[in-house]
């Protein structure tokens, strides 16, 4: 307030007009588009290697499955179908349910992890509580890309990139990813398909062929 007083000659605001002035016609300035930061696989598995216990098995969980952070941690023993191979995702982002992949290599840690604190998730659910703080796995998932190695600028999140990401390198089509992912315009999934090695970085200088 001080320094705009000052910019003015120290006047009273009661003696000056409206500064902004019509906004008439004027148009909102466009959020600039940023690529979502992604592991290559070879990234995924290191870093993952460098967690344990219960962190390991969250960051499993958002990479094999997609999951956002808030989601993997809010999973209950009934979201998990594990002959079917499918966890359901229980309101999600826009309040929505839906369905993705459950990998079969996390079946039996995730059981034996669900079923040894099923007690303290009833507790928790009584109490309005989350079994794990968000915190404890981001901080955990930080230190792990530290000891990784990897200076991407990379969080939690980014397992969720790379999941979309490698399913499109793998051939998967675009429209159940975005089912998995929960996105409800495909445009939004479509943002993972400027990141695939398909597009400049799969593209042969001219200059190579010389």
């Amino acid at each position: 307030m001080k320094r705009f007083l000052h910019f003015h000659g120290m006047r009273h605001p009661r003696e000056m007009g409206g500064d902004v002035g019509n906004l008439e016609g004027v148009v909102r300035a466009r959020q600039p588009k940023r690529l979502p930061v992604v592991f290559t696989v070879a990234e995924t598995k290191a870093v993952l290697q460098q967690l344990e216990g219960t962190e390991q098995l969250v960051a499993q969980m958002l990479y094999g499955g997609g999951l956002r952070l808030m989601e993997a941690l809010r999973l209950r023993v009934q979201d998990v179908d594990f002959e079917a191979r499918h966890v359901t995702v229980r309101s999600g982002k826009g309040d929505k349910d839906r369905i993705t992949v459950h990998p079969t290599s996390l079946a039996e840690p995730l059981q034996a992890h669900l079923q040894a604190v099923r007690q303290i998730h009833r507790a928790d659910l009584e109490a309005g509580r989350h079994q794990i703080d968000p915190s404890v796995i981001q901080k955990a998932v930080k230190r792990a890309i530290l000891r990784a190695g990897i200076s991407k600028a990379a969080s939690c999140h980014t397992f969720r990139h790379s999941f979309a990401t490698h399913l499109l390198e793998r051939g998967q089509d675009i429209r159940t990813i975005q089912e998995l992912l929960g996105h409800s315009d495909v445009k939004t999934t479509m943002i993972y398909t400027h990141v695939l090695n398909r597009g400049p970085c799969g593209v042969m200088s001219p200059v190579d062929l010389l």
